[in-house]
């Protein structure tokens, strides 16, 4: 599976959680957060998908979505512990680190694999 399939329903997962945060408590900070996160993210996903579509693979975008999920995780769980509220604390905490996992696991094997065909 490659990156960007995950990476743009993840940004847009991430900009959703935000606005409605925003529309639920007024909070700004969560439509910041979820906003630029979730932008970034689908940056990279879109970075990703053109390099997939040029028959190559982009080290940047999946370091970028790396990073992004990593500090999501440790922030977002730090934020879990305090509080101990699955919503949205919780559940963000466990996607962002799954989709950290899975980033690893694309770095470790080389990043999205060119199909053969597209190849030649």
């Amino acid at each position: 599976m490659h990156d960007f399939c995950f990476t743009i329903p993840y940004g847009l997962l991430l900009i959703g959680g935000g606005f409605i945060g925003y529309m639920k408590k007024g909070s700004i900070t969560s439509f910041a957060g979820g906003a630029g996160t979730g932008l970034l993210l689908i940056l990279a996903g879109y970075l990703s998908l053109n390099a997939f579509h040029k028959k190559k693979t982009s080290s940047i975008a999946v370091v970028l979505q790396t990073v992004i999920a990593a500090a999501l995780t440790l922030v977002m769980g730090q934020r879990y512990l305090l509080t101990q509220k699955i919503m949205p604390a919780g559940l963000v905490t466990v996607i962002s680190a799954l989709m950290t996992c899975f980033y690893v696991y694309k770095i470790a094997t080389g990043g999205n694999k060119i199909p053969l065909k597209a190849a030649e």
